[in-house]
């Protein structure tokens, strides 16, 4: 990489390309200098890298504004390429709504405005072309409201950009500025306050939710605070300063005009359920950035202004960003954030956020174990017990943390700590005697569930003497760890197995079949003639089964090879749900002992179309597994992985369907190209003596024969592999409304067979009240944890989320429901998008005024369905 390459990458770094320096002007000045030299022969390359870094290095967009200041002294006509290229950059992104393109390029504007490279008026005019997009879609007679989601986007942006640049602003254009901010104040008067209902990460009583001010509010708010306070931001540089004697000399550009798309056209039949998917469909292009998740408590975290947090948590999301799959550069550019003053605990909080974030993280919730990995290795003596901290605060609180929340910090914390278990250079031993009171709560208590859930994936990721001796120091909750046993062969010829020498002959003689390689067909009939007909079907089943699961049991790869030889023979076996239930229940059976050979078995027979997703869904409700909802994730892990795998076939057929729809069209251009090229070359035939002549090469014209048709046939092959595909298509999505509605009729039958009477208080803190005021508790409010020493060990106290360690005060009924409502929810939100086109039918057949308002308060708070759109 050439020197001003390196240069311009690592300006603000403290690196070998800028010696020990670390000011910044020295930094500009030299980068400066380097690019004045190649200027006049790299001039397309420097502007094009140039650009480059500053949309994927935000955080330094102030310094890369202050250079193109610079530059604009030297070739004003460069800096106009600049100033266009990001002019049609950003209406680019605005037409395709690419969120991230929108917001950084508005940042890189102002920094531009302030090295007046940009005329402030023109900075002013994109503000307002914004704000009045947002005006018009909030507008109830104008516009359509359920897209309010893109309007508020866009004032966020707006807003997003005052830190850069408001003093500037106000010093430059104090009535234009001032325009723009009575603008938002009255957008904030007709828009509608957004609930987090269905997305926070804790379960509050929903009573109160509304009160708070959402993100765009509460914004808003530290703006207005930023502005009282004569627009002081410590958090963001201002390079510009520096160099402001010389940089008032420079010609200041304008900014091409910019147009907002079209907002989406209202339904032709206005109704709530029409007004939902709109609003489903606008929140998933236009989402949320980010949802605090306050974990420490205020005396923990750092003393920061409000719109200092706010920069922060701007300059580490965008880190996350850019760097998705290069975790090292990650968190050495997370450490080193152009800020004075430390923010560890607001890192930790920043980036559990995003891990929790619903209804999906950004990125795999990989990619944060690795980056907070890194950041314990990079900050040795501060970050580790800030995780630490995080870890006991959360826990404190896990009864009230959503279900998703709860699957997601189970498994991040057993991967980090398996991760740190196998690394010899870094001890990082868990304290595990912290929490061996939970041992004394009810099987069903969250933070037991949690002990015991952790333990059980870490055993998956390591082995079960690793996992033993890693809590010695708290040997009692070795009574947590997954039983050590293995497979749970019912034929296997022990003591203990009150199965008949006749049955243990038969799997025995399939065993030996199978090793001497015998066909499935010869195997299919010899359960035809000789098993079938004297043991009937229960036992015929569970011996063949057994045994098959047991020959592939040693290893993933003999369970494939078992499956793809003999799955033949499971087919014939298992044609109808009810027997593909019986099969699925003999998986269970098998692998008692293990949930995560249980959960690929069953993933893998439904790969190869074995079992249904319905068969699935029935096992899951089966009365054995209604009994673990609340106090194991093994029912939850085997449905969640036949409905992902239900919504991945039809992912995938969606893409595959706008491929060919894509392919299409080119072969139809293709086919008219070359239909018109033979047209013409035919058009020149001539006559002689009344017999035709060509007037072109025959073997030219022949040649354009043999293309017009192959492209034709092209043509007519996409053609019918496009009608296979929207055929398949149609057929997935009637299977998929199928599925929800088996799914969420389960859900409704076994809750109201176990909720209380739907008259009376239908709330979730009911649920947990039904004990007595000991119940209540107050997500609010902060952990008491106090910390003693540098690795963040609580002192004596133990808090147990409002509860006391002597025991959990939920009874086991209420927790069970409190669990399964939890489950719905996450369920509903994971899935929203293939559960909104069938909401009519769900609405009709499930859905009822019949349903338990529990039970439709939890589906609704999943789909983002508001009750005054009921």
């Amino acid at each position: 990489m050439s020197s001003w390459r390196n240069l311009l990458l690592r300006i603000g770094d403290k690196s070998s390309e800028y010696s020990s320096s670390s000011d910044f002007k020295d930094h500009i000045e030299t980068c400066f200098g380097a690019l004045r030299r190649e200027l006049g022969h790299s001039s397309a390359e420097i502007l094009s890298f140039l650009l480059q870094c500053a949309e994927q290095l935000p955080h330094k967009i102030p310094l890369y504004g202050t250079l193109i200041g610079l530059l604009n002294l030297e070739d004003e006509d460069f800096v106009k390429k600049i100033v266009e290229n990001t002019q049609n950059s950003f209406q680019d992104a605005l037409d395709s709504g690419n969120c991230d393109g929108i917001r950084i390029l508005m940042r890189f504007l102002t920094a531009l405005m302030c090295s007046k490279v940009l005329q402030p008026t023109s900075l002013v005019v994109v503000f307002e072309t914004l704000l009045s997009s947002a005006a018009i879609t909030v507008d109830e007679e104008k516009g359509n409201p359920s897209w309010q989601a893109r309007a508020d986007f866009y004032v966020i942006c707006i807003l997003s950009c005052l830190p850069w640049g408001g003093a500037e602003l106000a010093e430059q254009v104090p009535e234009e500025i001032e325009r723009v901010l009575v603008g938002i104040q009255a957008y904030l008067s007709i828009r509608r306050h957004t609930s987090d209902s269905g997305l926070s990460f804790f379960e509050d009583d929903e009573s109160g939710g509304d009160v708070e001010k959402d993100f765009l509010e509460d914004l808003w708010e530290r703006i207005q605070v930023l502005s009282s306070n004569g627009w002081k931001v410590e958090s963001v540089p201002r390079p510009h300063l520096s160099f402001e004697a010389q940089l008032v000399a420079g010609k200041s550009h304008e900014f091409g005009p910019i147009s907002c798309p079209e907002q989406p056209e209202l339904p032709s039949i206005i109704s709530a359920v029409a007004y939902g998917k709109q609003k489903h469909d606008a929140e998933l292009k236009y989402p949320q950035r980010m949802r605090r998740l306050n974990i420490f408590p205020a005396s923990k975290t750092e003393d920061l202004q409000p719109i200092d947090r706010f920069v922060v948590e701007e300059y580490l999301l965008d880190v996350l960003l850019f760097f998705n799959g290069c975790r090292k550069e990650c968190a050495a550019f997370m450490v080193g954030l152009p800020v004075p003053f430390r923010y560890e605990y607001l890192m930790a909080e920043t980036i559990f956020s995003q891990l929790l974030l619903l209804p999906q993280p950004p990125f795999k919730p990989i990619y944060y174990t690795l980056v907070i990995m890194d950041l314990c290795k990079a900050l040795p003596g501060a970050f580790p017990a800030v995780v630490a901290g995080a870890v006991r605060a959360l826990f404190d609180k896990i009864a009230d943390l959503d279900m998703e929340c709860r699957t997601r910090l189970i498994l991040w914390f057993s991967h980090h700590l398996n991760s740190w278990l196998h690394r010899s250079n870094f001890q990082f031993i868990w304290p595990w005697e912290e929490w061996a009171y939970v041992l004394d709560l009810p099987k069903w208590a969250p933070q037991r569930v949690f002990v015991q859930e952790v333990l059980e994936r870490e055993v998956r990721l390591s082995y079960w003497d690793k996992i033993k001796q890693s809590i010695e120091n708290a040997p009692t909750l070795e009574e947590l760890l997954p039983p050590k046993g293995g497979p749970n062969f019912k034929y296997s010829g022990a003591d203990d197995q009150e199965k008949t020498e006749q049955e243990q002959a038969l799997s025995a003689e399939l065993s030996n079949k199978v090793k001497g390689r015998q066909t499935a067909r010869e195997i299919i009939l010899w359960i035809e003639e000789t098993v079938y007909p004297i043991h009937g079907q229960e036992i015929t089943l569970s011996v063949v089964i057994q045994t098959l699961l047991d020959i592939g049991s040693k290893s993933f790869t003999h369970l494939i090879t078992v499956l793809e030889r003999y799955g033949q023979v499971m087919a014939k076996l298992c044609s109808d749900q009810d027997k593909q239930v019986m099969l699925i229940s003999e998986v269970g059976s098998y692998w008692k002992n293990n949930a995560q050979m249980t959960a690929i078995t069953i993933d893998r027979m439904m790969g190869y179309r074995l079992i249904s997703n319905l068969s699935i869904v029935r096992w899951v409700f089966s009365p054995e597994n209604i009994e673990q909802f609340h106090i194991s994730d093994r029912p939850w892990e085997v449905l969640r992985n036949a409905v992902s795998k239900t919504y991945n076939r039809i992912t995938d057929l969606r893409k595959e369907i706008s491929s060919l729809k894509k392919s299409v069209v080119s072969a139809e251009e293709a086919a008219s190209k070359a239909k018109a090229d033979l047209e013409a070359a035919e058009s020149k035939l001539t006559l002689v003596e009344g017999e035709p002549v060509l007037g072109e090469n025959p073997t030219k014209l022949k040649h354009l024969k043999s293309v017009a048709e192959k492209t034709k046939e092209e043509t007519v092959s996409m053609h019918d592999s496009l009608e296979a595909k929207e055929a398949l298509f149609a057929r997935a999505l009637d299977e998929n409304e199928v599925l929800f509605l088996s799914l969420y009729k389960n859900f409704s039958n076994v809750l109201m067979e176990r909720l209380p009477d739907a008259s009376r208080d239908g709330t979730l803190q009911s649920l947990k009240s039904v004990n007595g005021d000991s119940m209540a508790v107050d997500i609010e409010e902060p952990s008491t944890m106090e910390v003693d020493d540098e690795n963040e060990r609580p002192k004596k106290s133990q808090s147990n989320g409002g509860k006391t360690t002597n025991g959990y005060n939920v009874r086991e009924k209420e927790q069970w429901c409190l669990s399964t409502l939890g489950y719905v929810k996450a369920f509903s939100r994971q899935y929203a998008s293939e559960i909104w086109p069938h909401i009519e039918k769900l609405d009709a057949e499930v859905f009822t005024e019949d349903a338990h308002p529990l039970f439709r308060k939890a589906v609704y708070s999943g789909l983002r369905r508001l009750s005054n759109e009921l």
